[in-house]
Parts: C-alpha cells; sequence; structure tokens
C-alpha cells in the first residue's frame, strides 16, 4: 500500500502516518495501537512476513538468549510424483501467483510444526517433515525462508483460505517450472524432488 492507501484503511489521515515515519520512537495511543494490531492480524501471512523482515532489518541484533528474527517455513509437500502448490492471490502485482505453502514462525516456535500447520490450515492436507532442506533469502520477497520436504499423510486438497488463496492443486513434478519460474526455486527443493521420485514406492 502507499501511506495515503494504508490511512485511508485504518480511517486517520495521511499526516499521521506520516508522523509514525518521522518519529518512530513515539508510543502509540492503546486505540491506536489496537488498530494497528488488529491490520496486522488480518493481513495475509505473506504481508506479516514482509514486515517482520522490514523491521528485522531496522532493529539492532537481539542479544544471546533474547530471541530470533521471525521467518517463513516453506513446505514442500511431495505425493506420487506430485508437488502440492496454492495460488495465491497477490495484491502487489494484480495478479495471482502460485507457490508452495508457506507460514510465519513465531519466535521461539518450531517452524517444522509451522510447516505442517500452514499446510493443513491452507489447504486440508495432513504432512509430516521429512528433511530440512535449508534456508535462504527469498529472491523476490527479500523474506528469511527455511524449506521443509514433506511426505502426505491423509486428506483431500482444498482452499481452506480463500481470502488469501485462489486455489489449490497437485502439479505434476515434470510440470513445476510452468507454475513456477525455475530461477525462483531454491535449488534444493528441485532436488528433493527429483529424489523423491527415484524413490520406490
Amino acid at each position: 500500500m502507499t501511506g495515503e492507501e494504508f490511512a485511508a484503511s485504518l480511517g486517520v489521515a495521511r499526516r499521521t502516518v506520516a508522523s509514525w515515519h518521522a518519529r518512530p520512537e513515539v508510543v502509540l495511543r492503546a486505540d491506536m495501537q489496537r488498530v494497528l494490531d488488529t491490520a496486522y492480524e488480518r493481513a495475509p501471512a505473506a504481508a506479516r512476513a514482509r514486515f517482520a523482515h522490514h523491521m528485522n532489518q531496522h532493529l539492532p541484533a537481539p542479544e544471546a538468549g533474547q530471541g530470533q528474527a521471525l521467518t517463513v517455513a516453506i513446505a514442500i509437500v511431495v505425493k506420487a510424483g506430485h508437488v502440492l502448490l496454492v495460488c495465491r492471490r497477490d495484491a502487489e502485482t494484480a495478479g495471482i501467483t502460485w507457490q508452495f505453502v508457506a507460514g510465519v514462525v513465531k519466535p521461539g516456535a518450531s517452524p517444522e510444526l509451522a510447516a505442517v500447520r500452514e499446510t493443513l490450515a491452507e489447504t486440508g492436507i495432513h504432512c509430516t517433515v521429512r528433511a530440512h532442506l535449508g534456508s535462504r533469502v527469498h529472491p523476490v520477497t527479500g523474506v528469511l525462508c527455511d524449506y521443509y520436504v514433506c511426505d502426505y499423510l491423509a486428506g483431500d486438497a482444498t482452499n481452506r483460505d480463500p481470502d488469501e488463496n485462489v486455489s489449490v492443486i497437485w502439479a505434476p513434478r515434470s510440470s513445476l517450472t510452468r507454475f513456477i519460474p525455475p530461477e525462483q526455486i531454491y535449488a534444493p527443493v528441485l532436488d528433493a524432488i527429483e529424489e523423491d521420485h527415484e524413490r520406490p514406492a
């Protein structure tokens, strides 16, 4: 959003938002903080992840024992030569994009559990983490991502989050790059999908 759009969404004047940028040290009134908290809670997971990443870039690194930076857990769920994908509404480009299931990891929470829970919450699919594939800063969103290859356990793929997603599908492994540009896919993900294809049934 632009500053003007953000102000309109909160029901405040544009100059109010501008003053927050100019004086970030100001402590907001309790009622205004509640408005901002509500806006944050209603934002899509991807928007919350970008916000967390932006905040982490502008805050001093925490001292030992003071917590961890927020990350996004990415679930690469495989089943019989197919990969689970969600088609997300992309407000920034006024379009839609195909992605792996992703969920924000709260400080102190398990990224593995976040991947499994978000998969169930968004798609109705039960899965279990097989292996951690690694971490990177996503080349498009700039968000720190943890990747997990997951095995399908049960459930039918359905869109359980219509506010954020348009559709959910099992994409054929061989057609994955028709949904997600290959340059955006973390290389270990492609390796894991290929290894899964070669595993005995």
